[in-house]
């Protein structure tokens, strides 16, 4: 991977596309990724002279990201849309009480066992939610995968798997419910063509509202660094 020196040195991810005409850098709100698209036959020599003349644009863009925020108990989080405080519990399994999630373990371990908790809760709703949106459209999934990806919320392959963030357990469930009726329609319609949004929105109505929230807090969902 390309990279930009200086302090710090700024890794760029070079993106070839036959449909680009000209060089055009994207820093990503969710987790600052510096993206430069060129045209499928320009030099990287050449993209990269583009980068060294905006460094001052990007370094500017990079400095107002959200910087992660430690997880220790005490630390404010969210699951199903409403803040929860992580707590130190008794006992060798997370729960929820009120508007506490009590963790067992040491302050050190917070972050990774909240982490737990939250996947084993995402892959409940998010296994609930596909089964449901799949059945109205006569269709079955033939298996879901959670991972922590920050370029989107979920995906769905031509053979019927999908693909989740398990961070949609932080948004409100009618933002899980879109994302996973938003991947179901995939199952008929592999494409966004007008005729996929129309089978979303037979399953899914007004889904512009779940989709504008994502929109405006996504960035907040990547906002907790819950690894060590």
């Amino acid at each position: 991977m390309p990279v930009l020196p200086g302090l710090p040195p700024i890794e760029v991810t070079l993106r070839r596309s036959t449909r680009a005409r000209r060089f055009s850098l994207r820093v990503s709100a969710l987790d600052g990724r510096v993206t430069l698209s060129l045209p499928a036959r320009a030099r990287e020599s050449e993209a990269m002279d583009f980068a060294r003349s905006h460094e001052v644009w990007l370094r500017k863009a990079l400095a107002k990201q959200t910087r992660p925020a430690s997880i220790d108990f005490g630390t404010v989080i969210l699951f199903e849309g409403r803040e929860v405080t992580l707590t130190q519990g008794s006992g060798r399994a997370a729960r929820l009480e009120g508007d506490s999630l009590l963790l067992p373990g040491s302050e050190a371990q917070a972050g990774a066992r909240a982490a737990g908790w939250l996947r084993a809760m995402a892959r409940d709703r998010l296994a609930q939610a596909s089964d449901h949106y799949a059945g109205l459209l006569g269709r079955k999934v033939a298996r879901i995968t959670l991972r922590d990806t920050r370029s989107r919320w979920g995906s769905c392959s031509h053979e019927g798997a999908l693909m989740y963030s398990w961070r949609l357990i932080m948004a409100p469930p009618s933002v899980l419910a879109y994302v996973a009726a938003h991947e179901c329609a995939h199952l008929v319609e592999m494409n966004h063509s007008d005729a996929y949004w129309a089978v979303v929105g037979r399953i899914f109505p007004g889904w512009q509202a779940e989709r504008a929230w994502l929109h405006a807090h996504g960035q907040r969902l990547h906002s907790f660094r819950f690894e060590a």
